[in-house]
């Protein structure tokens, strides 16, 4: 009888494989569940070096999938210098004249949460008086607007006024090419995720991904990876790399990094116009969508995609552009009325309840973002759908519900750093329906249960990226990635439930992060 190297006991253990708890153990050995029982059956997995953890009624779950992760853009939090002190523009010149003369004549100056209310009269065109040869670019608080000198506009060719990740490609280049630099942030990315739970991501990156595969070779050869990670390509700089993706799929084989295939952004922000709706705008009446969709495009790069067995990911946030997805995957290869690959629509976010039947038949897999609410407010929120669709329009927001009851595989994402995953912080938005102040729920007939948004976040997320077999549950011969909550997530009031944390996290029969109280 092989004895556990560790041994997790609970009341509360959730394998995701039914929609109970149930009161035992988990023993792993190597980097694998030995056995889940109850504990009559616990004594002869104990052997004289087992670590046993008594856990209470703390939650034991398989480990959590974040399915929509950007490391790119968290990257970007830390890069260059702090600007958060300066308050003033003679202040601000001072330092990056400091930083001028450290930065190689190759290398931009990058500045970061720039406040600029506090600067008098700056201007991008204040900084050419800083160089006109090396780049300069300073990013605003959030990093969603920027001050650039015209010798950043010329290399990098993106301006302040679509300063954004799909336009500043260029730019992340330069930065996922600092190898010491990116190898420290992405532990300390990897490090910040296992302490809420994350086993796995599916991390999106642009075109070849820009050198970062050989850093996650790296990582691997090196056994410093703490997380599981599926990347996948989104074209920015030319269209889907075939060869790119054939080279990445034969040269990861194992379970901790993989190819998962291509990303494409379909329409924009309902709040923005660039929602693609059925229906128009009801305030803008001529208006379905405020862009362009290249539909015929993406439907080219789709299928090109599939026919070589690779899976793509569609982003879709308007009942018309998920629609389309829809239409795309469609025309995609099937078996026994199934897609043959795993296409995913990431988002959903106003969908037609008809559509969301045919994503069910079609096997079609739903990426949502479960703590999406949690960045917004009610009062703010519904006015804006009353004004843009309608309040009987706006029933069929986040319509969670109708996927599940459609069968619908649904998987958990951030789109990181929007967002950072937090488990029971998802749990208040899509199981309670609630916002941040909370009040009354938001389209209430239209969440999960708290069993099936942990399914989600687990079995879920590990069929999105192909890894159910080993993967998602708790259960003899799985790989053991295990989250732990420290509090009982099914019976806590819901006034009370973001301040349930992760308090262990294992990867691979290895303890990544312990915040049990010793």
């Amino acid at each position: 009888m092989l004895k556990a190297d560790i041994v997790l006991k609970s009341t509360n253990i959730f394998t995701s494989t039914n929609n109970s708890t149930t009161k035992g153990f988990v023993a792993i050995t190597g980097e694998k569940i030995l056995a889940v029982g109850t504990n009559d059956d616990l004594q002869k997995y104990i052997g004289q070096d087992t670590r046993i953890f008594e856990l209470g009624n703390r939650v034991i779950c398989p480990g959590f999938v974040d399915v929509h992760c950007f490391f790119t853009g968290y990257v970007l939090n830390y890069a260059g210098i702090d600007l958060s002190q300066i308050n003033s523009l003679e202040e601000l010149m001072k330092v990056l004249a400091e930083q001028d003369s450290v930065v190689s004549d190759n290398s931009p100056i990058l500045g970061r949460n720039l406040n600029s209310n506090k600067l008098n009269y700056l201007q991008s065109n204040s900084l050419d008086r800083l160089s006109t040869t090396k780049p300069v670019i300073l990013f605003e608080e959030g990093g969603e607007s920027c001050y650039m000198n015209t010798a950043a506009k010329i290399k990098y060719c993106f301006s302040e006024t679509n300063c954004y990740p799909e336009a500043y490609w260029r730019l992340l280049k330069d930065i996922l090419n600092d190898h010491d630099f990116i190898v420290e942030q992405f532990k300390s990315y990897m490090s910040m995720l296992n302490t809420k739970g994350i086993t796995a991501i599916k991390e999106m990156g642009f075109d070849d991904f820009y050198s970062f595969t050989d850093i996650l070779e790296e990582l691997e050869n090196n056994e410093d990876l703490t997380l599981r990670v599926s990347f996948m390509s989104q074209p920015v700089g030319s269209g889907a790399n075939l060869s790119f993706g054939k080279t990445m799929r034969e040269k990861f084989k194992g379970t901790f990094i993989k190819f998962s295939g291509y990303n494409r952004m379909t329409d924009g922000s309902i709040s923005a116009l660039c929602g693609d709706l059925k229906e128009p705008y009801l305030c803008a009446p001529k208006i379905h969508c405020a862009q362009e969709i290249d539909y015929s495009m993406i439907e080219a790069e789709v299928l090109a995609c599939d026919k070589e067995d690779f899976r793509f990911s569609l982003h879709a946030q308007g009942d018309a552009a998920i629609g389309k997805a829809i239409d795309i995957f469609s025309k995609c290869k099937k078996a026994d009325g199934k897609l043959s690959n795993r296409h995913a629509i990431t988002d959903v976010e106003f969908s037609d309840p008809k559509d969301l039947e045919v994503m069910g038949r079609l096997g079609i897999i739903a990426e949502v973002y479960p703590q999406i609410m949690s960045i917004t407010n009610a009062k703010e929120k519904i006015s804006m759908i009353n004004e843009k669709i309608g309040a009987d329009r706006g029933r069929y927001y986040w319509n969670r519900r109708k996927m599940a009851d459609c069968n619908i595989t649904i998987s958990c994402g951030t789109d990181l750093p929007l967002m950072i995953p937090d488990i029971p912080e998802s749990i208040y938005h899509t199981f309670g329906g609630l916002f941040p102040e909370g009040g009354e729920p938001f389209n209430k007939e239209n969440t999960l249960t708290k069993e099936e948004l942990l399914k989600a976040w687990t079995l879920g997320g590990q069929f999105n990226l192909g890894q159910e077999d080993v993967l998602g549950t708790l259960e003899p011969g799985k790989l053991a990635d295990i989250a732990v909550l420290d509090g009982d997530i099914f019976k806590t009031d819901m006034n009370y439930i973001r301040d349930i944390k992760v308090c262990l996290t294992i990867v691979n029969g290895k303890v990544v992060y312990d915040a049990l109280v010793k």
